[in-house]
């Protein structure tokens, strides 16, 4: 019989979690979020509700007695929204807590390794996502871009905006998610956002677009058409929300 914790969800939900192990020093098999737990009878299974102060207690910790490195690493894992990641972050952090700071370079252990490899692809996702966003003028003087990663970046995006960006008023809306990142007078937040928004384009954007479109379509010089070269460096996942890759509605 194996012992699977339930949580909410979020980051603090997890750390709760987290918590209720580590300090009850009890040792579940799994933890995992509770909307995508498939029952079983031979589970014994526990919902942990989400506790402020014991998720912050665990924050410090891993800041304190591990390193800022282990905590960044931790929520971008996190963010991966990957079914084992709460799991992977619990070993990590068991592992953590015995030897510290040395677990940077403990580069050959499972644990640090499984950890390592997700954080690799979220902050490559990332990289590219710098570069993919496509901001459209609104009516309102108003700029929003909408994006569809596979993880959860959408607040690791937006510093990098707001320090190009924060003389403006922007959204950067997560279909897939269903939530946004909003800036207004030079301060983002990420709030929740249905799917089915549907922004009103400022007219002068609706020229832009068609003129940006016929230029890239121009640019291209078919003798030099590349198309596997272009899936390397702007993968086919993220072109729906291209500008360029959409057809001129005119």
């Amino acid at each position: 019989m194996k012992t699977i914790y339930l949580y909410d969800g979020s980051f603090e939900g997890l750390l709760t979690a987290i918590y209720q192990s580590y300090y009850l020093k009890d040792k579940p098999d799994k933890i995992i979020t509770e909307k995508i737990f498939q029952p079983n009878l031979l589970d014994q299974t526990y919902t942990i509700e989400t506790d402020l102060e014991k998720s912050e207690k665990v924050y410090e910790s891993i800041y304190r007695k591990i390193s800022h490195k282990a905590l960044r690493n931790v929520y971008h894992v996190y963010l991966s929204e990957e079914e084992e990641a709460a799991t992977i972050i619990y070993q990590y952090l068991r592992l953590g807590w015995k030897i510290g700071a040395s677990i940077e370079s403990n580069l050959l252990d499972d644990r640090v390794m499984a950890v390592d490899k997700i954080c690799l692809k979220v902050k490559k996702e990332k990289h590219w996502m710098l570069g993919l966003v496509r901001f459209q003028q609104l009516v309102g003087d108003f700029y929003y871009a909408v994006i569809e990663p596979k993880y959860n970046i959408t607040g690791l995006i937006s510093p990098h905006f707001l320090d190009r960006m924060g003389e403006l008023n922007w959204m950067i809306h997560d279909k897939k998610r269903e939530l946004a990142s909003v800036c207004l007078d030079r301060q983002w937040v990420i709030t929740d956002l249905d799917s089915n928004f549907s922004p009103q384009l400022d007219q002068s954007e609706k020229i832009y677009q068609s003129l940006w479109k016929e230029y890239f379509a121009n640019l291209s010089i078919k003798e030099r058409h590349n198309p596997k070269l272009q899936r390397k460096n702007m993968p086919a996942y993220y072109w729906n929300n291209l500008i360029e890759k959409q057809k001129d509605e005119r």
